[in-house]
């Protein structure tokens, strides 16, 4: 029973596969697996799937697609021909969205490689972005997919990312930010939710140097490069949609966090990534969130300063950060005690049901989600979504939950409707298997186990297991 808690912590809902892998092989061993970054095969359907979404291409061919798609729309004369081609390029972008949002859950239902999952989850919501910003929709299935790959290296490694991804830039306004015309929104961000954390030693003098040193990094949706001078020639840099342009940028000496910064252009920026990547501050703030969202929504001081500890001394490497925290006593102490939020909870009770069998339309999960308040690149302030109970546990909550568990006990969610077939394909799931009665009866509460053996028929009886309090919780 204790290792299958120990599988829901670290996975999206433990599976009779993990737990035979953990009981075969020890936890040591499946976790150094998960710890070791790479891309693991899902099921044949469920990778099919994937390799169809359009978003598979490489981003600047995608927004700049796009965005020939909009300039032809808002070219048009006639009102009501221009008014239907920007409808049509809005729900082009709009699918795309949806696209990155079945990877996203395809990935977390059936990867093999379920900490990197859960990671790639948590990364994006630390270093949020709104899909609704701007053209945001082209562009958070590559920045999901770039966290993903990071997911379990070097924080720095993350934080330099975020900070040249044309959906951060955009989305925090640094596309805005030139000298002589600065704009604070990224730097603010940068400090208070990525790094230092509030009351992580910076004044608002370090969020006005910091905004100048990130002056003239910004996105370039086509595939011109800008005229500058001869000498200015020379500083401008280009990786895909983003862009550094001299022109644009404030060269004069800054001071940050009592570091001085040469005014010297795109190395400032790295200058000053590496102060605050390896800053105490930011290994405490992020160490935190971490055990936030693993272990308890108030998490043990002691263990995150032995987390924030690892991380000095592997110069802020997640993997094993992760795995001194996992070591720790306070980690297994409260091992069923997380309330899970909407996306843990809709995809775990997914995974008991479908473990085995891939579905094929994520349709309904992603209005689940939506309808939980807590939906695929949806948030749209930059802290994300909240990691504590307070959060998700109000009656309304519960009641759609309530009906989630029907939706999915009962068969009838439709995820495994396919468009232009007539009907969905499998009965109920048949919840009562090995899994349930080696890792999950053991532990249901006399309640529930009475609200079990009162249920008429074997649908209800899948509604109250996936709607139980035991079941809320990981």
């Amino acid at each position: 029973m204790q290792d299958a808690l120990w599988l829901d912590r670290l996975t999206w809902g433990a599976t009779s596969a993990d737990l035979a892998a953990v009981r075969r092989d020890g936890r040591a061993a499946w976790l150094d697996a998960q710890l070791q970054a790479r891309t693991a095969p899902l099921p044949e359907a469920a990778q099919a799937q994937i390799s169809a979404l359009s978003i598979q291409q490489p981003l600047p061919a995608l927004v700049q697609k796009m965005e020939a798609q909009r300039k032809a729309a808002d070219a048009l004369t006639d009102d009501t021909a221009k008014a239907e081609a920007q409808k049509a390029y809005q729900q082009a972008l709009t699918q795309l969205a949806r696209e990155a949002s079945t990877r996203a859950l395809l990935q977390a239902l059936y990867s093999p490689q379920q900490v990197q999952e859960q990671l790639t989850w948590f990364w994006f919501n630390h270093f949020n972005v709104h899909q609704y910003k701007a053209n945001l929709r082209a562009m958070v299935g590559d920045y999901e997919q770039g966290l993903r790959e990071r997911s379990l290296g070097r924080f720095r490694d993350l934080l330099g990312y975020t900070a040249h991804h044309p959906a951060m830039l955009r989305y925090l306004d640094n596309d805005q930010n030139a000298a002589n015309r600065i704009n604070e929104n990224y730097a603010r961000e940068l400090l208070e939710l990525h790094t230092l954390g509030i009351g992580g030693g910076y004044s608002q003098r370090d969020v006005q140097e910091l905004a100048r040193v990130l002056t003239g990094l910004g996105v370039n949706l086509t595939g011109d490069k800008p005229k500058l001078k001869p000498a200015q020639d020379a500083q401008y840099r280009r990786d895909g949609l983003t862009e550094f342009n001299p022109a644009r940028h404030d060269f004069g000496d800054k001071t940050l966090l009592g570091l001085n910064v040469k005014g010297e252009g795109y190395a400032e920026l790295d200058r000053v990534l590496d102060l605050l990547a390896r800053h105490p501050s930011t290994a405490r703030f992020v160490c935190s969130k971490l055990a936030q969202s693993f272990v308890a929504d108030e998490p043990p001081p002691a263990l995150v300063a032995r987390m924030a500890e690892r991380w000095k001394q592997t110069d802020g490497r997640i993997a094993e950060v992760l795995r001194a925290m996992v070591a720790a006593p306070e980690f297994e102490a409260s091992l069923g005690r997380k309330f899970k939020d909407p996306s843990h909870y809709v995809v775990s009770a997914v995974r008991l049901a479908y473990a085995d069998k891939v579905v094929l339309n994520t349709a309904p999960m992603i209005g689940w989600l939506y309808r939980l308040g807590q939906a695929p690149y949806n948030r749209q302030t930059p802290d994300g979504y909240p990691l504590d109970e307070n959060a998700w546990a109000g009656p309304g909550q519960m009641t759609t939950r309530f009906e989630i568990a029907r939706a999915i006990g009962s068969g009838s969610a439709g995820l495994f409707k396919v468009e232009g077939e007539r009907k969905d394909r499998p009965a109920f799931p048949q919840l009562t298997h090995p899994l349930y009665y080696e890792a999950i009866a053991p532990r249901l509460a006399p309640a529930t186990q009475q609200a079990l053996g009162q249920a008429t028929s074997p649908q209800e009886w899948n509604t109250y297991l996936l709607a139980s309090p035991d079941f809320m919780h990981r």
